[in-house]
């Protein structure tokens, strides 16, 4: 009885090391041999989200899930893919949320036009209080 729960605790705290993930995949944290697709695949790296970090990218990141996305980003480079078709994959695979570089079309334009609008709205605020202090 006494081993038991000596082995039972002992089991419970080897419990964390069992729910450990495995080991990235391979080319998540291996350079490519060509540095030119190296470069490439760093520089894309740089414009998509950690969607676990959300606030890093995933070259900064160390979580598995950013892990599996530099491994996806590196095989489909050797594999001779384009950068807008591997950004397009992963977008279409995580969501338009992922690309830190908002898209031009839909609700990503309204991102682009918005700080316009802002400008155009702040001259106009500026343009009313210059005019009135004259009089």
């Amino acid at each position: 009885m006494k081993w038991g729960i000596v082995i039972g605790g002992l089991m419970l705290l080897a419990a964390p090391l069992a729910a450990q993930q495995g080991a990235p995949p391979p080319k998540a944290n291996v350079q490519l041999e060509d540095p030119v697709q190296e470069a490439r695949a760093l520089e894309l790296m740089e414009r998509l989200r950690c969607i676990q970090c959300q606030g890093q990218s995933i070259h900064d990141s160390d979580a598995p899930i950013a892990g599996a996305m530099r491994h996806e980003v590196r095989v489909q480079i050797e594999a001779g893919k384009s950068d807008a078709e591997i950004e397009s994959w992963l977008v279409q695979r995580y969501g338009e949320w992922i690309s830190f570089v908002p898209p031009t079309h839909g609700s990503g334009l309204l991102l682009w036009i918005m700080p316009l609008l802002l400008l155009a709205a702040a001259l106009l605020v500026a343009r009313g209080r210059f005019r009135k202090e004259k009089k």
